[in-house]
């Protein structure tokens, strides 16, 4: 393979470790304020984002461990895009911070395990992107160093990720043994109904689960996403949870399809599980960040049942999902970091009356919540619908129903936030928030994103296209 084409197949990653590079160069330079510093960084990230979608190539390196083809450039794009919005929002709390610089290296570090992860082509590739994706969160999920809450999230999120990893790499060595390879193109001939990979399966399984925070495996989520500074929080909802299913959607219809049957009666019980402990726990939640994790795990639930329909709708539908929930998840968090960052308050309570004073605040939070709800005509709406639509294919007519009215519950907790912002009073309201001019851009780029990827069907249309054959 020419070298040119190495550096087409790797751009992606090399463009991220150079930005990294260059934040060490900048770290040991003169100093600079944090403003210039971020401005440089954001250029970047757009640079990068730009860059994602010139010349796309498939194609293999290093003996077939890393793969990229045109669906996994998109999936990358989309954590590009997340990460630029997220840096964007982060603009009120990074400009009085001390460690901007080293918050960046850890994100980017991260990032890029999870463009290895995407990109693998064998399970040693895999667990290699995954761990370097989860370490440095551990210790951006510390870096409100004053505050107690914030080591314990890094702590309890460390001890369960390690947990997770080792549970995941028993099944992975089971697979091993049983199958004398870890390349995705050949276990598929290696595996069967045998019990060992049955239960290596399993075991894989949970590991996943834990990643992706499915029920049972949720335990830690709401805690770590409480006590995490609001970027972090927006960085492990959105970029770390998008990275784990896109990865996990290819594995199981890659290398476990020949066990589909197994796979499918597992994940029915997960979603069945997640959805509806993610919105009995939602509803008693009083801390917004708690609020958002286990509105985050009921997500999961559904997105687990697009995957079960195992069809190319499967894959496009999460894809979508993903994409939809970027905007979604991003425009709810960008509001709430601005709050926590200018105010210090993080309670539903605090947000009631927050139309008088801030109403274009109120309304970007209001429609991330719609969407989140799936209430037409937002893009959540479409994307739940399509998941739906794709765990139909199997016919398990119950499980979907249970999900549409679990869908009615949602509605409650949600639109209980947007009855505390129009209509309720509060005696010491949120005081009129000075918005930054690229926290305000990045705000109505949800908001743009939320009603485009709804309305245009193109966006679907295409994502389907690149799915065909996955």
């Amino acid at each position: 393979m020419m070298l040119n084409d190495i550096f087409i197949l790797l751009r992606q990653e090399l463009i991220l470790s150079v930005l990294i590079f260059l934040l060490l160069f900048i770290k040991l330079g003169k100093d600079r304020s944090n403003e210039s510093i971020m401005n440089i960084i954001n250029v970047a990230l757009f640079l990068n984002l730009v860059a994602g979608f010139c010349c796309m190539q498939e194609g293999s390196l290093f003996s077939g461990m890393f793969t990229t083809n045109a669906l996994i450039v998109l999936q990358k794009n989309i954590l590009n895009l997340a990460i630029w919005i997220i840096s964007m929002q982060s603009f009120a709390w990074l400009k009085t911070n001390k460690h901007v610089i080293e918050f960046y290296i850890l994100l980017f570090t991260s990032l890029l395990g999870m463009y290895f992860m995407i990109s693998s082509g064998n399970l040693l590739m895999f667990y290699l992107g995954l761990e370097m994706s989860t370490i440095p969160l551990a210790a951006a999920a510390n870096f409100d160093l004053t505050k107690k809450k914030s080591s314990e999230a890094a702590m309890k999120l460390i001890i369960s990720s390690a947990f997770a990893s080792g549970i995941l790499l028993l099944g992975i060595s089971f697979l091993y043994g049983t199958s004398g390879t870890l390349s995705f193109e050949i276990l598929p001939a290696h595996i069967g109904n045998n019990p060992l990979q049955i239960f290596a399966f399993i075991l894989f399984m949970s590991g996943f689960a834990f990643k992706i925070s499915a029920v049972p495996f949720h335990l830690w989520t709401a805690d770590v996403y409480e006590g995490a500074p609001v970027a972090v929080t927006s960085f492990l909802s959105v970029i770390s949870k998008a990275a784990v299913l896109f990865a996990f959607g290819a594995i199981l219809y890659k290398v476990f399809e020949p066990i589909a049957s197994t796979w499918y009666a597992v994940l029915v019980v997960l979603s069945f599980a997640t959805i509806l402990i993610g919105n009995l726990f939602a509803i008693r939640q009083e801390n917004f960040k708690r609020f958002l994790a286990f509105s985050s795990i009921a997500q999961v639930g559904f997105i687990l049942i697009g995957i079960s329909g195992s069809s190319q709708a499967g894959i496009a539908s999460l894809v979508y999902f993903i994409l939809i929930y970027v905007f979604s998840n991003l425009a709810a968090f960008g509001v709430v970091s601005l709050v926590s960052a200018l105010t210090g308050k993080e309670n539903i309570a605090d947000f009631k009356g927050f139309y008088k004073t801030n109403p274009v605040l109120s309304w970007v939070l209001t429609i991330a919540l719609f969407s989140l709800a799936g209430v037409p005509p937002t893009a959540g709406f479409f994307g739940k619908l399509f998941l739906l639509m794709a765990g139909a294919a199997k016919g398990n007519y119950w499980l979907i129903t249970f999900a549409a009215l679990n869908m009615v519950i949602s509605f409650y907790y949600y639109l209980r936030i947007v009855k505390a912002i129009f209509m309720e009073q509060n005696d010491q309201p949120i005081q009129k928030l000075a918005i930054p001019a690229i926290s305000k851009f990045a705000m109505y780029l949800c908001v743009a994103g939320i009603i485009i990827t709804g309305l245009a069907s193109v966006v679907y249309d295409y994502i389907y296209s690149l799915s065909f054959g996955l």
